[in-house]
């Protein structure tokens, strides 16, 4: 384990923005994790994990915690579950887009649709990570995880990680650190049906079909590099979180209104019916490549927030704020950002933790992410 002192956490982040961290220690060895722990009695409260860094936003003025980042590696399959599946046990800090090749390659379905997807494993239950039809909550077992709260390894199942759409017990709460995760796949000549449209026409087979795994992870492949929706596949665009928003849920007579008016909508495993946050930005006037705030504008390839020379985590969450206004103005819908929040954020410029205009949130607010 590596411990530095001060160092700017910008650099390890996709959006490149934020200040220092007071301790930073670099994982990449689970047995050396008490070694982390130990560390952390001289702070009070939770330390932050931070993986990949593909889905936070650091404050300007950076993290007065510890921050943890996972960067351990491995891959084992352990057995089968009751109903035949294979277990693959995974080390939190994992690249997702590697798991997923792996279990391409040893043609198991259930993680296909989420290639291309930035980030850490460990990451995938905070806010039970989805794409294309398929989600985490539909392959995880369970995972062993530190508790800063009992300061002991506990181990749980799917269930008891209260996996929701983008949500989790772990998502906003910096009580668990993710160590390992186990999934469940299946083998299978043929991955899930090509439930989106995109995905499905890329390959030329109607919504509905199966395709084997690997037929289907480069497809949504495709569809994401066309989107702006890989890391490295844009350079103007390079700096980003990807989806800004969560897609927010609608009732039956907003989902009518908005079918109406050409959105797209889409059934969740949860019953939800959702409209698509990109829709709704360029809905509500948005253009591509449009400046939002001060080093903020809109992605030329697809309506996220992207960032700029010159911008600021201040002027990113000001950018936030000035997308979920204007859309509920416009078509009615609230609009929440689903990145995480890591530092200490002011009282002033906290208001897009919640989505909601100009509340506030307390000060030194820390959300922790893998």
């Amino acid at each position: 384990m590596r411990v530095t002192h001060g160092l700017p956490l910008a650099g390890k982040t996709t959006l490149g923005m934020g200040g220092p961290a007071a301790v930073f220690a670099d994982l990449q060895d689970l047995a050396d994790f008490p070694e982390f722990v130990a560390l952390t009695e001289a702070f009070p409260g939770a330390p932050t994990c931070l993986g990949a860094g593909s889905n936070v936003l650091v404050a300007d003025v950076g993290c007065s915690s510890p921050v943890l980042r996972m960067d351990t590696r491995g891959v084992r399959f352990v057995g089968e579950a009751a109903d035949g599946r294979t277990l693959v046990e995974v080390q939190a800090g994992h690249p997702l887009s590697d798991l997923v090749d792996t279990t391409v390659d040893h043609g198991l379905t259930g993680m296909e649709m989420l290639t291309g997807i930035p980030g850490t494993v460990g990451a995938t239950p905070v806010q039970n990570v989805g794409a294309y039809g398929q989600e985490i909550s539909d392959v995880l077992v369970e995972v062993t995880a530190w508790d800063w709260t009992a300061r002991r390894r506990v181990t749980l199942d799917a269930a008891a990680c209260g996996l929701a759409h983008r949500s989790s017990v772990f998502k906003g709460s910096s009580r668990w650190t993710l160590l390992t995760l186990v999934f469940a796949l299946r083998k299978s000549a043929l991955g899930a049906p090509l439930t989106y449209r995109m995905v499905a026409e890329q390959l030329d087979m109607p919504v509905g079909s199966r395709v084997p795994p690997a037929e289907a992870a480069q497809a949504v492949l495709a569809v994401r590099r066309r989107k702006g929706m890989v890391l490295g596949c844009s350079d103007a665009d390079r700096r980003t979180v990807g989806s800004v928003f969560f897609s927010p849920e609608v009732t039956p007579a907003q989902a009518r209104r908005l079918q109406d008016e050409g959105a797209s909508l889409n059934r969740f495993p949860d019953g939800s019916t959702r409209v698509s946050a990109s829709w709704l930005m360029r809905r509500a006037g948005f253009a591509l490549g449009s400046p939002v705030a001060e080093g903020v504008r809109v992605s030329h390839l697809h309506h996220t927030l992207v960032a700029d020379e010159g911008a600021s985590a201040a002027g990113f969450t000001e950018a936030i704020g000035v997308v979920v206004q204007r859309v509920l103005e416009r078509t009615g819908i609230h609009l929440t950002p689903e990145i995480d929040f890591l530092g200490d954020w002011p009282q002033e410029g906290a208001s897009c933790f919640c989505g909601e205009p100009r509340q506030g949130s307390p000060k030194g607010r820390r959300f922790a992410t893998e």
